[in-house]
């Protein structure tokens, strides 16, 4: 525990990782350290992260992050299959779907500017090992929750880059029939429920698929150990959705793993500037569930942290928050010129590409040869391609559609008294524009 500043009845923090310098110092404006790519295992504690007179019930579920998972790598002579990170399977298909989350991204933006997208669209590039090293370990049942950054996770989950594609071009093909675009993506049968335009209400709706989860294992008696997956930006950890489900998840032990991709400005301003503790992981602890920190631009150790979450959620032992600390390439939209954040900084972050350092991993450990990785590399170019022409050769939706899905039932606009669609009536739009 950190020592208490000589200041009267103000409680300090308790900095709940060992022996690690914090992430921030809160009387500065600036990170004290860059990152620190540390990855925690999880360990309970029952004491309270403060001090009081009062009686306090016991609390068994408040965390101190400990020991580290990932090693140092060791030198060449010294490795062997036995403590590798990641197997040749596993590596090559976290690549291909690195690989896959960059290009696609890169050929957004060629169509974007080409007038193919139309409204806001935020690309993933440079965070592509969140989305990898979480989601490639879920099954198809388990859930993800997604932002207006969304392309990038609906691929890692399994929908196809032809169906993303044509949601971003308003086409009929597309994985919401036109009607989502960018920052709607949802998939019913890759259990992908959404990504949510506005910060923090993705969070909700997380929340409750974790509680469908724990209810149909505990009180419908069914075999389901699905969890879920909730993503958002470091400018949502200051909103009350977070705190209230945070709070809920705790309380109900929910199987749900809370993933802060933490990548430094909210649009335009600084990550540091905007709330008093930049520290996101210790909101966790403060809930009562494990909070933990790691370099979100290296996907072995970002893996290593979603194994041993998403293993703490399947085996009933409750939610765990993330933070993983990454940067964005490219501006917040493809409409932000991106001129507020220092080049230095966007050159620093550069030179520690996730895909550049897993492709060193896996040739240093010769998991895969230069002629492997090439290979993927050109399938992926051939399926963006082809996505490409299949949304540009797609029909656009029909105008009927443009009411439909707008309240629960599929027309649209509920029902009458008379037990009829109302958007059936041929005075329902009288006196309106016409379309």
């Amino acid at each position: 525990m950190s020592s208490a500043m000589a200041v009267p009845k103000i409680i300090q923090p308790m900095n709940l990782i060992s022996n690690e310098k914090p992430l921030f110092d809160p009387l500065k404006s600036v990170p004290t350290s860059s990152f620190l790519g540390s990855v925690q295992k999880f360990r309970l504690s029952a004491k309270l992260p403060f001090s009081s007179s009062r009686q306090y019930p016991s609390v068994s579920t408040t965390v101190v992050a400990v020991s580290e998972v990932v090693k140092e790598r060791k030198p060449k002579s010294a490795v062997s299959p036995s403590n590798l990170l990641i197997t040749k399977e596993e590596g090559l298909e976290v690549y291909e779907d690195m690989i896959l989350g960059r290009v696609f991204e890169d050929m957004c933006a060629q169509m974007y500017y080409r007038g193919k997208m139309f409204g806001f669209v935020h690309l993933y590039n440079g965070q592509e090992a969140i989305s990898s090293g979480f989601i490639k370990l879920l099954t198809k049942t388990d859930s993800v929750v997604s932002t207006y950054r969304d392309h990038v996770h609906s691929l890692s989950k399994g929908v196809p880059a032809r169906a993303v594609m044509s949601e971003l071009f308003g086409k009929a093909t597309g994985c919401c029939r036109g009607q989502g675009g960018s920052m709607h993506m949802f998939s019913k049968e890759h259990n992908v429920l959404g990504g949510f335009a506005f910060i923090g209400e993705g969070i909700p709706v997380a929340t409750g698929a974790a509680f469908t989860s724990k209810y149909k294992r505990e009180v419908l008696k069914e075999n389901c150990d699905d969890v879920t997956v909730a993503f958002f930006g470091d400018g949502t950890c200051n909103n009350g959705q977070f705190f209230e489900c945070l709070n809920m998840a705790a309380l109900w032990k929910l199987p749900i793993i809370f993933v802060v991709e933490n990548n430094l400005w909210a649009i335009g301003m600084s990550h540091v500037r905007a709330t008093s503790d930049p520290a996101i992981w210790k909101k966790g602890p403060a809930f009562g569930m494990p909070g933990v920190h790691v370099d979100g631009m290296d996907v072995l150790k970002v893996r290593e942290v979603a194994k041993e979450a998403i293993g703490r959620a399947r085996r009933g032992e409750g939610p765990t928050l993330v933070e993983c600390e990454t940067y964005r390439f490219r501006g917040h939209s493809l409409a932000d010129p991106d001129e507020l954040r220092d080049p230095a900084e966007k050159a620093s972050y550069s030179s520690r590409d996730p895909i550049a350092a897993l492709k060193k991993y896996l040739i240093e450990n010769k998991l895969a040869s230069e002629s492997d990785l090439k290979t993927i590399e050109k399938k992926i170019d051939e399926v963006v391609e082809d996505a490409v022409d299949f949304g540009d050769q797609s029909p656009a939706p029909l105008r009927s559609q443009l009411l439909e899905n707008v309240f629960a039932d599929p027309k649209g606009f509920g029902i009458g008294p008379d037990g009829k669609y109302r958007c059936e009536d041929p005075k329902f739009t009288e006196g309106t524009a016409q379309v």
